[in-house]
């Protein structure tokens, strides 16, 4: 865990599942020997899992422990073979990223009110998690002298502790500049976090959890909706209006192309949906 926190730089939440998943997989192999574990005590381990109904995407997260475990055990020396080399993990099926329209996203950033500095930092937060598309774990890590006011950047640190830039539209500028100033904060830099609860201190992603969820049941909303739910919006509407897939990629912070493929399928199913409406042939 060390490793991974300190080399991999993994995230809390993933240190977290690790331990867990390591701890689960050491009461199934019970007393046995670290050299003595093979293949077949890998596939009876996933025999187990099964039994238990654990959705695929747990099932892949406990193997992909697993296989990161033997692959540092083999690596430091203390197994002579890995016996998860080859293990593959099950497919997880792809669910569409459920995302809001154009209508509906103002209409959620239009309902924090403004005679208060509760409402200007929520309609910020909105406003921030729209205009950049960041997660909110990059949401709440953000500082003061993490924007760039005058060339309308911030500067996040993402998973694998990675920092990149994004670009922040002006009307979400203007909401931290607004709330900011409320605070008395108004010119100040360093390390002070941008976005405070109650109690004075940095919010958390639960905090910021509760505020959506307050604002969809105030705009009327589906319930279905999260705070990912505007980063997959705003994916979503950017690729709408042309955006090509690698500039959204970057835009994501997302590692791999095919990752940020998974908003094709949404705009190809819209596009599909008007097809099927309005062509008289189809």
């Amino acid at each position: 865990m060390t490793y991974l926190k300190i080399e991999k730089n993994y995230s809390n939440n993933t240190l977290v599942n690790y331990s867990a998943d390591l701890k689960d997989f050491s009461i199934f192999i019970s007393d046995k020997d670290i050299q003595k574990i093979d293949y077949l005590d890998l596939r009876r381990y996933l025999a187990a899992l099964r039994s238990k109904e654990h959705s695929r995407k747990t099932i892949a997260r406990k193997l992909a422990c697993l296989r990161s475990f033997f692959k540092f055990l083999y690596k430091e020396g203390y197994i002579k073979s890995n016996p998860a080399i080859g293990f593959s993990t099950p497919k997880i099926e792809k669910r569409l990223p459920i995302f809001l329209d154009v209508t509906e996203m103002t209409k959620l950033l239009e309902a924090p009110p403004s005679d208060s500095i509760a409402g200007l930092r929520d309609k910020a937060i909105l406003e921030t998690l729209y205009s950049t598309g960041i997660r909110v774990s990059e949401l709440i890590g953000l500082n003061v002298d993490d924007i760039d006011f005058i060339s309308g950047v911030i500067k996040v640190v993402g998973k694998g502790k990675k920092e990149r830039i994004c670009p922040i539209g002006d009307k979400a500028i203007r909401a931290i500049r607004t709330y900011l100033e409320k605070r008395g904060l108004s010119g100040i830099k360093g390390k002070t976090p941008v976005f405070l609860n109650k109690a004075g201190r940095r919010l958390s992603d639960r905090g910021v959890r509760r505020i959506v969820d307050k604002y969809i049941h105030i705009a009327s909303l589906r319930e279905d909706i999260s705070p990912h739910t505007l980063r997959h919006s705003f994916a979503t509407h950017l690729l709408d209006r042309g955006a090509d897939l690698r500039s959204v990629q970057e835009l994501l912070g997302h590692m791999n192309l095919a990752t940020t493929q998974i908003y094709t399928h949404v705009t190809t199913q819209r596009l599909k949906s008007v097809y099927d409406k309005t062509h008289p042939r189809a």
